[in-house]
């Protein structure tokens, strides 16, 4: 290739590249300066097994968050069709989707992303066939490891399913947990098991408890990462990536359960193993974007002793509770992001997507705005 074409194409790469930064910032200038109608919808979290953003409160820190951004928001606590009917009726710019749905009794549970995308509103987050991967750990682990995803090497257990040590897929040390449930529910010392009567007593607690096959993995003996991850508007993503260290329990485990989560009693440091830290931050990306995840989401890694990275899980509703969530406490570790940068990057895409409010030619893609350039 000729000398000077190569720099010409070095120099509009360039030019693009810049561009699209210039029109990322130029969106969240927008947004923050003109007025949106945004409407948060959560549910009395009693009644699901995820929680999403988390309690009132946290949901309120979001809707404090969004009202000092300038913007009109109302907090919606939704337990029947009746007020997403009404949530619609508002017609606002932007839903944010504090839960992924809405439990009913002797009915269906409604799942926000489907309802408002059959009345053509625009939400936060993900479809529902993407928020599947956060609800099912196995589903996401088959879908990445089919795109050649390393994840934990796994199967599903019922009680009585192995009566001998010898019928396990893969011997110990194992790891026991609810196929489906958040925060660290059900996960606890007696998760880590090294002999069969104690898997056994373990299958049949975790399946009495939550009333599901449970998920055993072989044990990674390494340390503990998440990903806190936003999609930009020119599909380019943040990572806020750290390490988190459980406390040792009175056994000497290092167990990331309910009750470390409910204590706050983990830390949340810094990488500073530049090797270490691209080696996450590829897997999570590489993950966020395999699951076909929208707006964001957090992901969550662990290493073996050789230090080889392992997908677990996708958080796609993440809690953001103001000062111990992972979401952002990740993004403040990792990037320096304070609560209220956080939700405004948050809420970046989903506005770009409100086009009845942004000016056609303030789009990312948009010619008028390569010209201006």
């Amino acid at each position: 290739m000729d000398f000077s074409l190569r720099i010409t194409l070095f120099s509009k790469s360039l030019l693009v590249s810049i561009y699209q930064a210039f029109a990322f910032q130029l969106i969240l200038l927008f947004v923050s300066e003109n007025k949106m109608h945004i409407e948060i919808i959560t549910t009395p979290n009693e009644a699901l097994k995820e929680s999403g953003f988390g309690s009132l409160k946290a949901c309120n820190s979001v809707l404090h968050a969004i009202q000092r951004l300038g913007h009109d928001v109302k907090l919606n606590v939704c337990e029947n069709r009746a007020c997403l009917d009404e949530v619609v009726k508002r017609k606002p710019e932007l839903v944010i989707l504090a839960v992924k749905y809405i439990a009913l009794e002797n009915e269906d549970d409604i799942w926000l992303s489907d309802y408002l995308s059959q009345h053509k509103v625009n939400f936060t987050g993900s479809s529902r066939e993407v928020l599947k991967f956060d609800s099912n750990k196995v589903k996401a682990k088959i879908h990445l490891s089919n795109k050649g995803i390393k994840t934990a090497r796994y199967f599903i257990a019922t009680p009585g399913q192995y009566n001998k040590e010898r019928e396990l897929p893969f011997t110990f040390p194992l790891f026991l947990k609810p196929l489906d449930a958040a925060n660290g529910n059900g996960i606890d010392d007696l998760s880590y098991v090294t002999r069969f009567e104690n898997f056994e007593s373990k299958v049949t607690s975790l399946y009495e408890s939550f009333n599901q096959p449970v998920l055993v993995e072989e044990y990674l003996d390494g340390r503990e990462f998440t990903v806190a991850v936003i999609k930009k508007n020119n599909n380019e993503l943040i990572l806020s990536a750290v390490e988190i260290i459980p406390p040792t329990s009175t056994n000497g485990l290092k167990i990331l359960g309910a009750q470390a989560k409910k204590d706050d009693s983990e830390t949340m440091v810094t990488i500073n193993d530049h090797e270490i830290k691209n080696r996450v931050t590829t897997l999570a990306a590489a993950a966020f974007n395999s699951l076909g995840v929208r707006d964001f989401g957090r992901i969550d890694i662990k290493t073996n002793k050789s230090g080889e990275c392992f997908f677990m899980e996708a958080n796609l509703v993440p809690g953001m509770t103001h000062g111990s969530s992972y979401f952002p406490q990740a993004c403040k570790i990792a990037n320096g992001f304070d609560y209220d940068k956080v939700v405004e990057l948050l809420l970046a895409c989903g506005m770009a997507r409100a086009s009845s409010t942004m000016p056609p030619n303030l789009h990312p893609d948009s010619d008028d705005t390569i010209v201006a350039l």
